[in-house]
């Protein structure tokens, strides 16, 4: 006779549980009631704000063996931890190329923890997620069904799995088995000045070394140029090292530039290498009939790497590599042992894995997120988001040069604009810079970042923003001009 399943005398809730099923669902009410507050009301509020030392001393205070419950740790964290985020969901955030969220993310964000679903593989609804995800995504690069892709934590993760599959395909040995080895140390890839660092960072993981990766320069728009790539391959085959791939960017990080694909494609075709796409946020231009020429020759690439959480506002963190070949994108990451082996039936089918192609076997539902945004909004809407931060940095591009205390200092092909303010005789202007920034920050007002172009220091405003208007960046301008004053009374 078997013993019941749940005998009387076993403790059958867990410890991890609530006690109060509709209490908890009534402090759930709350917080999301906080939350969509948090959202709609950031124009309100500063653009950053810094946490006090104070706060970030004491984060650790309330973990006890008893444990605080759920309303009280809701509570700290409103209080402790809601205020001092980064700023992007403002519409005055123009550091870095953040993307601003949407409400809807916040119900995809709830759902996903609710099903809080492993992506590393299986026969699972999450898993069909995210290959619908993925062939939309193929769709939109006019890519063959053959083709494979893959979310990841961001472009940086994308890109090595991208150079992963390139290594496997151009090498002509077991690469996987045997490693780089010397004929592996000859290998060279070409990108332009003015790329990421995460195709050098790539480079090193994949063993290669950051000596592998050719700098080609770019021309007074910041696109690298081809006569420069050419003539950079040309000399390598002739000193006996072994030109493997090519990476064009689809929207620099400095100033917005798109290099030439069609052009890089043509060469990459010439010279049997392979060709890949930095698209972190450029690439999604493709969503726009009016500005996606901008990007042709991208539906060449051998692979492509972006963010859906940059021009999509995907909630973070959302990346993609898509890789024409399947064949050269499996091969990289084959390899799962018996206990992860695969079945006809069942739980254990859905062959391919999604371990098959990335290095992870534990992943998030990302997939969830996309999906969600995607039948919201409908990409017309996506589109018309992306057109407005273009539109908005030619605004804020004729506004600087108005202003006679300020200098444009590159081309606003896109949705970057980058200027500085000219210092008086003697005055040092990478340090007046670097503080009329810091106090943009500090203040609340804006939080545009800074670089280096031609080696001095500019202030660089990126315009993701979905939320921003057109008063917005004059808003920043006025408070740009208004420091300036003040620091030189």
């Amino acid at each position: 006779m078997h013993p019941p399943l749940h005998p009387p005398a076993l403790k059958t809730r867990s410890p991890l549980d609530p006690d109060d099923w509709e209490g908890f669902r009534e402090q759930l009410r709350a917080a999301a009631d906080r939350l969509v507050d948090h959202v709609r009301d950031q124009r309100h509020w500063p653009v950053w704000q810094e946490m006090p030392d104070a706060v970030a001393d004491r984060l650790l205070d309330p973990v006890t063996e008893a444990g605080a419950g759920a309303g009280r740790a809701w509570e700290l964290l409103e209080d402790t931890i809601l205020p001092y985020g980064v700023g992007n969901l403002h519409p005055r955030f123009m550091g870095w190329v953040h993307g601003a969220g949407t409400p809807g993310g916040l119900m995809a964000a709830l759902a996903e923890a609710a099903i809080n679903a492993n992506l590393g593989g299986r026969n699972t609804g999450a898993a069909r997620v995210e290959r619908a995800v993925i062939d939309w995504t193929r769709r939109l690069f006019d890519f063959p069904e053959r083709s494979s892709g893959i979310l990841t934590s961001g472009t940086s993760m994308a890109t090595v799995i991208a150079l992963a599959s390139a290594r496997q395909a151009q090498a002509d040995w077991d690469v996987e088995a045997e490693g780089l080895g010397a004929e592996g140390a000859r290998f060279r890839l070409y990108t332009s000045e003015a790329a990421h660092s995460c195709v050098e960072t790539a480079m090193r993981l994949l063993g290669f070394g950051k000596r592998a990766v050719r700098r080609v320069p770019t021309d007074d728009r910041g696109r690298m140029l081809t006569d420069g790539l050419h003539a950079a391959i040309r000399a390598d085959r002739d000193a006996g090292l072994r030109p493997f791939a090519v990476v064009g960017t689809a929207g620099t990080v400095d100033i917005g530039a798109v290099d030439d694909l069609q052009a890089i494609a043509d060469i990459a075709d010439a010279e049997n290498l392979w060709f890949h796409v930095d698209g972190a946020f450029g690439a999604l231009l493709r969503l726009s009939p009016r500005l996606r020429e901008r990007v042709d020759g991208i539906e060449r690439a051998d692979s492509i790497a972006f963010d859906f959480h940059k021009w999509l506002h995907v909630t973070y963190d959302c990346g993609c590599a898509l890789i024409r070949e399947e064949s050269a994108h499996r091969a990289a990451f084959h390899g799962r042992p018996r206990y992860l082996e695969g079945q006809a039936e069942g739980l254990a089918a859905g062959d391919p894995w999604f371990c098959d192609y990335g290095p992870e076997l534990s992943r998030g539902f990302r997939a969830l997120r996309v999906w969600f945004l995607l039948v919201e909004h409908g990409t017309d809407a996506l589109a018309e988001a992306i057109e407005g931060s273009v539109e908005r940095a030619a605004h804020l591009a004729e506004r600087v040069d108005a202003e006679p205390l300020l200098e444009r200092v590159a081309p606003a092909a896109l949705n970057i604009v980058c200027f500085r303010v000219l210092p008086l005789e003697g005055e040092d202007a990478d340090a007046l810079n670097v503080k009329v920034v810091a106090e943009l920050q500090r203040r609340g007002i804006a939080a545009p970042s800074t670089t280096r172009i031609a080696g001095r220091v500019v202030i660089r405003c990126c315009l993701m923003n979905h939320r921003a208007t057109r008063a917005d960046m004059d808003v920043t301008v006025d408070g740009v001009l208004r420091i300036v004053e003040e620091l030189r009374r």
